[in-house]
């Protein structure tokens, strides 16, 4: 059986099981949230290091287990590394983390790749060294130890949306209890770090960064998928606008009608290190 090895353990999160068990224990919410939507059928997390974003995505699957426990968790991760274009199905196999293995959903993959009729292709190397849907696996295997998982790597181009409404046809004939969970961080914003700092520093810039982040934050709220990829192109506030779009597209395919922003934050305000300079932005947001 093919088993991707964990590529980001001890660097974006402990790679000791007994840490990462306490790590995650202590990113979870400690009161129960209130005003999700009635049935969660998707949602958006970031994906850094647990230290600076896994309280927020904490929230999504915290959100998610206080309503029901999924057979399957799409993810739909961003595309940092791979060269490729479709969206990429990481489609049979396992993975690996501190906390064990978890099955990938062979069959959920299948029935997306047949769906898609092309669009979508069976290609697990284009998750090698993608990190943004292995920092959520852990997660997933404490608070649903029975879940499978079906990671797909989503480009932000124009199949992302097609690909959304495809994962969703392929979940509802599927009769599985499946939630997509797409990946992005926002702004990242700083010179020194990423090449961009058009506000400058300090409390300048964390509003210019904030007001950037709260365009794409509104689509999603809107549920405005196609919007979604030229929004981040031009404005540079998400690097997986792919998977935000998909992940919104599936959830209109499903029947969502209402957004929650669970919350926003960013990385200076979670560990303030003097004036703010280089940062990035994290929301959480789940749709029903």
């Amino acid at each position: 059986m093919r088993v991707r090895r964990p590529v980001v353990a001890g660097q974006f999160y402990p790679s000791d099981r007994a840490a990462c068990i306490r790590m995650m224990e202590e990113c979870l919410p400690r009161q129960p949230l209130t005003g999700l939507p009635e049935t969660i059928v998707a949602g958006v997390v970031p994906h850094a290091g647990w230290v600076f974003s896994g309280p927020t995505a904490a929230k999504v699957f915290y959100a998610i287990c206080s309503q029901f426990t999924p057979d399957t968790v799409v993810l739909l991760s961003a595309n940092h590394r791979w060269g490729g274009f479709r969206p990429a199905v990481y489609g049979s196999g396992a993975w690996l983390t501190p906390l064990g293995e978890v099955e990938v959903d062979a069959d959920l993959a299948q029935a997306v790749i047949r769906e898609g009729d092309g669009m979508l292709v069976d290609a697990p190397e284009a998750h090698a060294g993608e990190h943004s849907a292995e920092v959520q696996v852990p997660f997933i295997q404490y608070l649903f130890p029975q879940a499978r998982i079906l990671p797909i790597l989503v480009s932000p181009d124009d199949s992302a949306v097609g690909a959304g409404e495809v994962i969703a046809r392929a979940i509802a004939g599927s009769g599985k209890r499946a939630v997509v969970v797409g990946t992005s961080d926002l702004t990242h914003y700083g010179a020194m770090y990423y090449g961009f700092a058009p506000a400058g520093t300090g409390e300048r810039a964390l509003a210019w960064a904030r007001a950037n982040d709260e365009r794409v934050i509104r689509l999603m709220l809107e549920m405005r998928a196609k919007e979604v990829i030229p929004e981040t192109e031009t404005h540079h506030n998400a690097c997986g606008g792919g998977a935000i779009a998909a992940t919104i597209a599936a959830a209109r395919a499903l029947g969502a009608s209402q957004s929650v922003l669970l919350e926003y934050t960013n990385s200076h305000q979670v560990m303030p290190r003097g004036p703010a300079t280089d940062f990035v932005g994290y929301a959480a947001v789940v749709f029903g």
